[in-house]
């Protein structure tokens, strides 16, 4: 699901860039990915995204009138690697909004979008197809939100069966931090929340930042219902999910006594459950008969009795609700209460499960190694063993929530380097084959590799002689090396 943006609109972004040298991630990112130097929208800064990403190629869109975030990309023709990520700092357990932003322009000249996969962590979060969008001129975002496990953030792009001989692209990247109170009671442990539909009742414009401050975008709603507009203020920090005060603006209604009903959002949607979240505001001046007073059912289901909407606002949510299929709000009013019902404002999540991600102490020894070596394969970022079938080149894992690394094979692979001591970590690891490459150094300490089966080092540079640790292994039946 992909909400579209026109070309020539941009929201603007406080931009805080991050240092290799700065101890503290910033709040968010911003980048503008395939440029090379920072662009200015706005007063606003967006830099250049090399020095997150190793891998991939830069192509600038020649087409007037395009903004500068849009107007450069970068394209990921590698084939023969598992995914491509961008890895973040960012801090560890707090909650993140990460958006993806596509306008392909037919940078390989072409006349069709890619289609493939992004992921975040060690999760596959959808399929990106902006082909409805592009064919109506318009680019195209996505957004989820997640609370990263560790110190890092990876977001990825993989190829998928309907890629074809095609490379998928990024054109924008934004990763925000948010604030704790937003989307609780989810168990961020377990799930993300991938946005559906955030939008803003009989409004007219996208609002953005800086009236939402974690630029979450919120598109305007408008059907057969009337309009009416709001007369008092609200206040952000009186809502958990801080919406932007101007959602409240306007909002749809109908007739006294009549219940309001509202097909939202336009798109069928998959079986499964959803964070619901919605707002409401009484339009009216504030006085002892600013109320309004209704139930609030979705799809012919109590959502909520007897919900007194006042001048100050109110929301009402669900953490897990489940839907299928197009979805109808009806807001039902009390007897005898002056005006109809009213909606100002609504976000819609689909809840994701997680995938798992790789055991910590895996992923530290296979870091660890990836900066051994001077030329690691081009996927060998983000998450190394998931999401399953897109591993590290050379890795296979075990099934489970937290993966443990089985295999890793760099046989004749035209790697140099050295072996770091955590390679001792990886206390999962079965077969050990570097045979043919370039390796140098000394040989570490494996003695914690108990459930290794099998040992290739030949053929490489090594130094000294094999670690008497080596041989005591409990269940090594081969070695293959030069000494």
């Amino acid at each position: 699901m992909s909400p579209s943006v026109f070309l020539l609109w941009l929201v603007t972004i406080p931009v805080l860039a991050y240092s290799a040298h700065s101890s503290v991630p910033p709040l968010g990112y911003y980048l503008d990915c395939g440029g090379s130097k920072e662009v200015t929208v706005d007063g606003l800064k967006y830099v250049p995204d090399g020095s997150y990403i190793k891998v991939g190629n830069t192509s600038p869109i020649n087409k007037p009138g395009l903004l500068p975030t849009l107007s450069t990309l970068r394209y990921f023709p590698d084939a023969s690697a598992g995914k491509y990520c961008y890895s973040l700092p960012v801090i560890k357990g707090s909650k993140y909004l990460v958006k993806t932003m596509y306008y392909y322009g037919g940078f390989d000249g072409g006349t069709q979008p890619p289609v493939f996969d992004q992921i975040v962590e060690g999760t596959r979060w959808g399929v990106v197809n902006t082909t409805e969008d592009y064919a109506k001129g318009l680019s195209s975002y996505f957004d989820i939100t997640v609370v990263p496990s560790g110190k890092t953030l990876s977001v990825c792009l993989a190829r998928n069966s309907y890629t074809g001989s095609s490379s998928p692209f990024i054109s924008a990247l934004e990763v925000r931090i948010l604030e704790p109170s937003l989307y609780n009671p989810t168990d961020f442990s377990k799930h993300a929340l991938v946005t559906v539909a955030r939008s803003a009742f009989g409004g007219q414009d996208i609002i953005g930042f800086p009236d939402d401050k974690f630029n979450r975008m919120w598109q305007p709603h408008k059907d057969q219902n009337p309009v009416v507009e709001s007369q008092s203020n609200v206040t952000s920090s009186d809502f958990w999910n801080l919406p932007p005060v101007k959602v409240f603006n306007t909002g749809v209604t109908t007739s006294r006594g009549k219940t309001l009903e509202i097909q939202w959002p336009s798109m069928p949607l998959p079986s499964t459950y959803y964070y619901i979240c919605l707002y409401f505001q009484d339009n009216r001046q504030p006085s002892p008969y600013s109320w309004r007073a209704f139930d609030v059912f979705i799809n012919g289901h109590l959502f909520f009795s007897n919900l007194n909407v006042t001048s100050k606002g109110v929301s009402v949510y669900a953490a897990q609700w489940p839907l299928f299929g197009q979805t109808k709000i009806s807001l039902t009013p009390a007897v005898g209460v002056p005006v109809g019902p009213v909606l100002n404002a609504g976000e819609i999540y689909q809840i994701l499960p997680l995938g798992g991600r790789t055991h910590t102490r895996d992923i530290i020894a296979m870091e660890d190694f990836a900066r051994s070596i001077h030329n690691p394969p081009p996927d060998w970022n983000g998450d190394p063993c998931l999401p399953k079938g897109n591993s590290w080149t050379g890795v296979t894992c075990s099934n489970g929530f937290h993966a443990r690394v089985l295999t890793l094979n760099l046989t004749n692979a035209g790697l140099s380097g050295i072996l770091p001591p955590t390679l001792d970590n990886l206390s999962a690891l079965a077969h050990l084959w570097l045979g043919g490459n370039k390796f140098s150094g000394v040989i570490p300490d494996l003695s914690g590799l108990k459930d290794l089966e099998t040992l290739h080092l030949e053929k490489n540079n090594f130094e000294g002689a094999l670690p008497p640790s080596i041989i005591k292994l409990p269940r090594l039946r081969e070695i293959h090396s030069d000494f």
